[in-house]
């Protein structure tokens, strides 16, 4: 079950940045070699069959390059928009993770997001389906940490 959650994350991060940030070199790696020196969090809850959340950590620079290639215009400081734009890439990922083990992987029948929101990881809750991986391009790196518990 960690691995088709997993496999579905990383496909979506893949399926996204590729059709809305024209990024295709994507690999994925261990997250414990994931540090930065400031970043955005972004959380998306998620309920129904599975309950937990998925936390994005975007660094600054790679969340800066990302809304540069998302609406064409420089940012040179994180802002509103900027927190936004990544809370939006976050929310189209996690809806298309749902709709993959939904829909194609016939896995839950049950399952919604909640809205991002941006927000610090939480290390003291226990989930039984814990996940975590360090997500490389060439605009930067994205760290991902997956906690879900069955309903």
């Amino acid at each position: 079950m960690v691995d088709d959650i997993y496999k579905a994350f990383v496909d979506a991060i893949n399926n996204v940045f590729k059709l809305v940030l024209n990024i295709s070199d994507i690999s994925v790696h261990s997250s414990e070699e994931f540090t930065c020196d400031g970043e955005i969090d972004i959380a998306v809850g998620i309920v129904g069959e599975l309950q937990g959340e998925v936390l994005y950590r975007f660094p600054v620079t790679t969340s800066l390059s990302m809304v540069n290639i998302m609406s064409g215009m420089e940012f040179e400081d994180v802002d509103i928009f900027v927190t936004s734009a990544i809370s939006e890439i976050a929310n189209i990922i996690s809806g298309n993770v749902l709709t993959s083990l939904s829909d194609d992987m016939q896995k839950y029948d049950i399952l919604d997001i909640l809205p991002p929101v941006q927000s610090r990881p939480d290390d003291s809750k226990a989930y039984e389906i814990e996940s975590s991986c360090r997500v490389s391009t060439s605009i930067g790196e994205v760290f991902l940490k997956i906690g879900l518990n069955p309903a």
